[in-house]
């Protein structure tokens, strides 16, 4: 059931992706959506070397037969390594499923076509949809402005972005920004895309690796307590609204340059909070669909209740005339 572009493509059961979250998505959450159907990819920056992404690559496999992708980050400040030398050790692995986001990967289309890879690339504007879909990328990502982490600056919502980016490309759409049920997977499906991409809703289950407090601050805030940060620096970042990120937007609104902001906004920080579940300092990506979670469920039990609301909401809609 609910079989799609996106699923036959990937060879996946069902059409949900679970958001490359950087120190988040490691092998036991990556793994376990793979067992339960869906799509899921090691983020490749947080592992400088080759022999540590190669390792990472094999763990995971040790956990799951099913397919999994590898996440290439093209904002700058995240590359490890440069970007050939990645993709390089990637294709090596034999890993099948390639993600690139942040910019645009036309220098590198060759090399990623002819290693066989399918390529999904995210983005955050339907020019750049456009732009990813002329390229002969095999699957467009695009995401509202009510993801979390990076939304692009013109602040488009899902509802809008999703039906006009679908219209324009001929690559299935992956969906993101707004979505972590069922209902919201029949939405996206309604509006022309193939599957949807979930990250925030991940982050709550039994198989993330966030401290036990962090889940519990997940499900305790409401949909009002996101804000954006970093949009003086052109790089708008959807963060859960504390203390810590209401003084970045007020350094902002002050001229702050980024050496100024830097030690406000390191993944450093933000690694010892998911990991210690203080999240008082550093800048937590997340999205409005905060408001919509209200347990921690195991990985497998997430995708199929989403399925199972997705079947039961279509046979609702089915029943009106």
């Amino acid at each position: 059931m609910l079989k799609t572009r996106m699923t036959e493509l990937l060879g996946i059961e069902y059409p949900i992706q679970c958001g490359t979250m950087m120190s988040v998505s490691k092998p036991e959450l990556v793994a376990a959506v793979a067992n339960a159907g869906g799509l899921a990819c090691l983020a490749a920056a947080i592992y400088p070397t080759q022999e540590e992404l190669t390792e990472v690559i094999e763990k995971t496999r040790g956990l799951t037969n099913k397919p999994f992708g590898v996440n290439i980050s093209l904002f700058p400040a995240l590359l490890p390594r440069s970007p050939e030398e990645m993709f390089e050790t990637i294709i090596r692995t034999g890993v099948k499923i390639l993600e690139t986001a942040g910019r645009s990967p036309q220098p590198y289309r060759e090399m990623i076509s002819k290693a066989g890879m399918i390529h999904i690339h995210k983005c955050a504007r339907v020019r750049d949809a456009i732009k990813a879909d002329s390229m002969g990328v095999d699957i467009v990502s695009i995401v509202g402005t009510e993801c979390g982490g990076h939304p692009s600056m013109e602040k488009v919502t899902s509802l809008v972005l999703i039906p006009k980016t679908a219209a324009k490309i001929k690559a299935p759409l992956i969906a993101g920004g707004g979505f972590g049920d069922g209902r919201t997977l029949l939405a996206a499906l309604a509006m022309g895309a193939e599957g949807i991409n979930m990250g925030t809703r991940f982050l709550a289950t039994r198989e993330s690796p966030l401290h036990q407090a962090a889940k519990a601050k997940i499900i305790e805030s409401g949909e009002a307590e996101t804000m954006l940060v970093l949009e003086s620096l052109m790089n708008p970042a959807r963060v859960l609204k504390t203390p810590w990120s209401e003084k970045i937007v007020e350094m902002e609104r002050g001229g702050a340059s980024l050496e100024e902001l830097a030690p406000m906004i390191s993944g450093m920080v933000s690694f010892k909070g998911w990991t210690s579940g203080d999240l008082s300092e550093g800048i937590y990506p997340m999205g409005q669909i905060i408001g919509l979670i209200d347990d921690i469920p195991t990985v497998a039990e997430l995708i199929k209740r989403t399925v199972e609301e997705a079947m039961e909401t279509k046979k609702r809609l089915d029943r009106l005339t």
